[in-house]
């Protein structure tokens, strides 16, 4: 099993797109890259801590490849805001890529300078490529949130303006 480690932004709507791909093991949402041993989402949710809100996803790479992780995790968020994504704003929430391994890294580099030549934003694809440093699960009510509170989710993936954007930016996502 391989991991892939990434932030855009709510870990809430990163686990759903995941779930329904073979070769994917499990997506866990967590906190990465901060300062603070073992962070509670009270402590994350403040923006002072240096952690980002993550999926970690095992996957096998004998049936889905990291560039094929990568390319269903960019049709998630809007990869050209490192401010935050839609309602959620601040450090925590910016997107990143955090690899594991240089070959994860340079795979990154070239998902982003596609993606970029695509023209498929109005905006150049402003998502960095990192270094992971720490992964810790988030607490058991944020995780597979969707499937434990379908309204809540449902009326957070639209009222953030996520399923517009994605809408608007893929055809498949209609």
């Amino acid at each position: 099993m391989a991991k892939a480690t990434l932030g855009g932004g709510c870990f809430w709507c990163l686990v759903k797109p995941f779930d329904q791909w073979d070769g994917i093991n499990s997506v866990i949402s967590g906190y990465s890259n901060g300062e603070v041993e073992n962070p509670t989402y009270a402590q994350v949710s403040t923006g002072t801590t240096g952690h980002i809100e993550v999926v970690q996803i095992d996957f096998d790479e004998d049936v889905i490849s990291y560039e094929e992780v990568l390319e269903i995790f960019f049709k998630t968020f809007d990869p050209t805001d490192t401010g935050g994504q839609f309602g959620d704003r601040g450090s925590q929430y910016m997107p990143a890529v955090l690899y594991h391994d240089e070959p994860q890294k340079e795979t990154a580099e070239r998902v982003i300078e596609a993606l970029d030549s695509s023209n498929v934003f109005d905006k150049p694809i402003n998502t960095p490529v990192l270094p992971f440093k720490s992964f810790y699960e988030a607490e058991e009510e944020h995780q597979d949130f969707y499937k434990k509170n379908r309204g809540h989710y449902n009326a957070y993936y639209k009222g953030s303006g996520r399923k517009a954007f994605l809408e608007n930016h893929w055809s498949e996502s209609k």
